[in-house]
């Protein structure tokens, strides 16, 4: 069995999750979602603080029925950063989330040039956000999203499961 990721280690964080995806089974089928490494002019990344799950993630969010790919992503992006984008996003890899539900996979984007078109807000999903140097970033940031910065960086190669 693999072990779960630092973030997974709360109790209370795998009843939520879990209690979200067996929501998401019903009223979804399997489950897909859609991340973003989301980049500004300047090349830092935005990452977002949820108040449900320890660490810094890159925005995202799973795909509701009927709703497509890309209207997902621009959906999670105005919603938990208030972002724009102003290139096209580039579908980096697919992975699948088998540390959430044996059916959940992520469809991860790279997105350049990404505009914010007011700093958020905190409320009760979304505790902190910003936008951070690649060489700076918060000290709780997921092992996750170190993962995934080293494949768009092409130091790793992408890996299967998220």
């Amino acid at each position: 069995m693999t072990e779960a990721p630092p973030e997974m280690h709360s109790w209370k964080t795998r009843l939520v999750t879990r209690l979200m995806h067996g929501y998401f089974a019903f009223a979804r089928g399997m489950t897909m979602g859609v991340r973003a490494a989301c980049f500004d002019d300047k090349g830092r990344i935005f990452l977002v603080r949820h108040s449900y799950v320890p660490g810094w993630h890159m925005p995202g969010g799973g795909l509701e029925r009927r709703e497509t790919a890309f209207a997902a992503l621009v959906k999670e992006l105005r919603e938990e950063g208030n972002l724009e984008l102003t290139d096209p996003p580039e579908l980096f890899h697919v992975y699948f989330n088998r540390l959430t539900s044996k059916r959940d996979h992520v469809l991860f984007y790279r997105c350049r040039n990404v505009r914010q078109t007011v700093p958020r807000k905190p409320d009760l999903e979304i505790v902190e956000s910003g936008f951070f140097a690649l060489d700076d970033l918060p000290k709780d940031t997921t092992p996750a999203t170190h993962r995934r910065l080293a494949e768009l960086s092409g130091k790793t190669p992408p890996a299967d499961f998220w």
